[in-house]
């Protein structure tokens, strides 16, 4: 195999490196410690950290592409790699689900949603044909059967499979703790365990697999879309766009928010002037208009340098890429200005007065004192962003800006439902797959950030200033 770099896997690796470095530091600092505990103590966060873990790990087996040899020819020198770029993801999951239909078809169903002229003996006649990819085995005349049979095989094997996971982490907190199995695994169970949420989530996440691993390679649990492709996978697939774009948003914006927002309202004077006036003109101007014209022409480059692409996942991935680049560039200005005005009251502090007084230069005075003091904005408000950016892409994929039309998006797939639901009878399984896992991402994300406001905001009722 040929392995393929793509500029959106490297941001989603890259955030893994830096949240195992993240750890390390916090491990060794006592404050962020402390306020990381506190975290731990909300449930309802802990449980929601579980469920955006989950989600990455998706992403993440999304985010391993790389391109199969094709048979050897005689005489040839070199190996050719086919065309097709294809995902860890799509190599564990993709390749064992029901196959590609022909178009629509409802969840669990056999036949084809619409019908199709088909030449009988009588002569032509319309018909509801039966799908291709699922159906294997099922017997026709008894499909529920079929169905409640695999779901309970899945039940079944999902309950060992979650039996087999309490006790493995029982062991490890055996080990952990340095005592019996019977004290830790009690100790695991307790309601005071601050991990319990957490452990509820991936023992939830391990049983639904363990069902669709028996469901998923017979039936359509969502159903095809237009292009007979599996929905649901369609929507575990848009997992990824969503990190890539929320993620890397969200890293663009922090260097020009962080640097002229902490810079205006330390140096004050001209120094405020001009970077409020860059980032009022910025805010005057609607962002929709100024992401899709920046799109547009990034669309006229790429199409005019098709040599500069191998596959169409790597063009379509630079799209991706720049998309979300420019929503950060341009979203910038209210963290700024959060910044400004907290950094003007700590720079009127004592201790930034004295270290004025002894020479202290002013780079590492926003360095060293001002920065650390306003950090906790700076995680608070990127927390908040990542699902707005998330529900931001959808609204710019409805509109035609957004992700190219081959990566699989939850924008794309609402975009897809629009004419769907407006046509009889309805095709809502589209729909109802993009809003229940778009939801629970945004959810999540959101009460973690909940979480995490709680803990870190000096003003909070149980904070420390």
């Amino acid at each position: 195999m040929k392995f393929v770099f793509l500029w959106t896997d490297a941001v989603l690796w890259l955030l893994v490196l830096g949240l195992i470095g993240y750890v390390v530091y916090v491990l060794r600092t006592e404050e962020l410690a402390r306020k990381w505990r506190k975290v731990l103590n909300n449930k309802t966060a802990v449980a929601a950290a579980a469920v955006l873990s989950v989600f990455f790990a998706a992403a993440l087996a999304d985010s391993v592409h790389y391109r199969r040899a094709l048979p050897a020819t005689d005489g040839a020198a070199v190996a050719a790699w086919d065309t097709k770029t294809v995902s860890l993801l799509d190599a564990l999951v993709g390749e064992k689900i029901a196959g590609r239909e022909r178009s629509y078809s409802a969840p669990f169903s056999l036949y084809d949603f619409d019908k199709t002229t088909v030449v009988t003996e009588e002569g032509p006649k319309r018909v509801h044909a039966k799908l291709k990819g699922a159906g294997a085995g099922v017997n026709e005349d008894k499909p529920l059967q079929s169905l409640f049979r695999k779901i309970e095989m899945g039940v079944m094997t999902g309950a060992v499979g979650v039996l087999t996971t309490w006790l493995l982490i029982g062991a490890v907190a055996a080990c952990v703790r340095r005592e019996g199995f019977g004290r830790a695994m009690i100790a695991v169970t307790a309601r005071s365990n601050p991990w319990r949420p957490a452990i509820l989530v991936w023992l939830l996440a391990i049983f639904l697999g363990c069902v669709l691993v028996f469901v998923w390679p017979v039936w359509h649990p969502f159903g095809t879309d237009a292009t007979g492709n599996d929905v649901l996978y369609s929507a575990v697939k848009s997992i990824r766009t969503a990190f890539a774009i929320g993620l890397l948003a969200t890293f663009s914006t922090l260097p020009f928010a962080v640097t002229l927002g902490i810079a205006a309202g330390y140096f004050k004077g001209k120094v405020d002037d001009v970077i409020q006036y860059v980032y009022t003109t910025i805010s005057s101007i609607p962002s929709v208009l100024l992401i899709a014209a920046s799109v547009l022409m990034i669309q006229v480059f790429i199409d005019k340098h098709p040599e500069m692409y191998a596959t169409g996942l790597e063009r379509a991935d630079v799209r991706l890429f720049l998309l979300a680049v420019i929503i950060g560039l341009t979203s910038w200005a209210g963290l700024a200005r959060l910044l400004r005005a907290e950094t003007m009251k700590v720079s009127a502090m004592d201790f930034v007065t004295a270290a004025k007084a002894f020479g202290v230069s002013s780079t590492r005075i926003m360095a060293r004192h001002v920065f650390p003091n306003v950090a906790h904005i700076v995680l608070i408000v990127a927390v908040l962003d990542f699902s707005g950016i998330v529900l931001y892409e959808a609204v710019l994929s409805y509109v035609g800006v957004g992700v190219d039309p081959v990566t699989d998006s939850f924008g794309s797939m609402i975009n897809a439902a629009a004419s769907e639901m407006s046509r009889s009878p309805v095709i809502w399984w589209n729909l109802a797959a993009s809003f229940v896992f778009m939801v629970t991402l945004v959810l999540s994300a959101n009460l973690f950030a909940s979480g995490v406001r709680d803990a870190f905001d000096p003003r909070n009722a149980g904070g420390k200033a």
